[in-house]
């Protein structure tokens, strides 16, 4: 019989090259503690972390803004805050909210209810969305007054979803601000978390190694929240979420293990920040 060679066209075509994945690695909550913040900055400094989120209502916020402005690199965004979640540390609007505030003065710990007997919610209550819009409007005024490389706007505890009448806001609020990056019409994917077990600093090493092998093609986000387990951050905490210290040192030690760098490089998984995404 023939036999049949290979046309030399053929045996020329190779593997159309695969578009690279690129993954935003974003560090939440700056501003709530020292701790968050001084992690924060080590995530980034020696680590692999390029976005940050900044809470304008926090008791830390304006050293946040200054180490920001110290490290002009680390592209940030501003994390809109409405709720106050943990037990012993509190704090409220930047604005007279009264429809938004507890008995005390501070936000409620939750957006949504969480069942009978649960920590009240926001959405439990009479609130009114001017004192969102103007709540909101003060927190990205007090950011972009003190932080020069804000790119975006996220929201904290998912208050930037609350309602659909509220995502608009926020859209709208954005696009005004020029803050406007927007993952969800870039094609954003979430990574999903670790992909594994992540309770202890191994395995949140271990799993999250793991989730970078099994990503294909786009553009993704994985977030979590760096911190360190000092003293300050082992009296944050609140019903369901009591080792917050010891989880979030993890955090930091993952965005600076060198095995994570490693795996980013032997998947060819590009690390970058909004501000990467929105500028091609």
């Amino acid at each position: 019989g023939l036999l049949l060679l290979p046309s030399p066209a053929a045996a020329q075509q190779k593997p159309a090259p695969q578009k690279p994945v690129r993954l935003i690695l974003r560090g939440d909550d700056m501003g709530m503690a020292r701790a968050v913040n001084l992690a924060c900055i080590e995530a980034y400094r020696k680590g692999v972390m390029k976005t940050v989120e900044v809470m304008a209502p926090t008791p830390w916020f304006l050293e946040a803004a200054e180490l920001l402005r110290q490290n002009p690199g680390l592209d940030a965004g501003l994390h809109l805050v409405l709720t106050s979640e943990w037990t012993h540390l509190k704090w409220g609007p930047l604005t007279a909210a009264p429809s938004l505030v507890d008995a005390d003065g501070y936000f409620f710990p939750r957006i949504w209810p969480s069942g009978a007997g649960g920590p009240p919610a926001l959405l439990e209550q009479a609130w009114k969305i001017e004192d969102v819009e103007r709540e909101l409007r003060a927190q990205i005024e007090l950011a972009r007054r003190h932080i020069p490389q804000l790119s975006h706007v996220s929201g904290h505890m998912g208050c930037d979803d609350m309602t659909p009448e509220v995502h608009a806001l926020v859209k709208r609020l954005a696009k005004e601000y020029g803050l406007g990056i927007d993952l969800e019409a870039l094609g954003v994917k979430s990574t999903g978390g670790y992909g594994g077990p992540k309770g202890t600093y191994e395995e949140k090493v271990q799993s999250f190694v793991q989730m970078l092998g099994g990503l294909t093609e786009g553009d993704y986000l994985f977030l979590d929240h760096p911190g360190y387990d000092t003293p300050e951050m082992q009296g944050i905490w609140h019903p369901g979420y009591t080792e917050v210290g010891y989880d979030r040192e993890g955090v930091t030690r993952l965005f600076t293990d060198p095995r994570v760098a490693a795996a980013l490089h032997a998947h060819g998984i590009r690390a970058v920040s909004y501000r990467d995404l929105a500028t091609p």
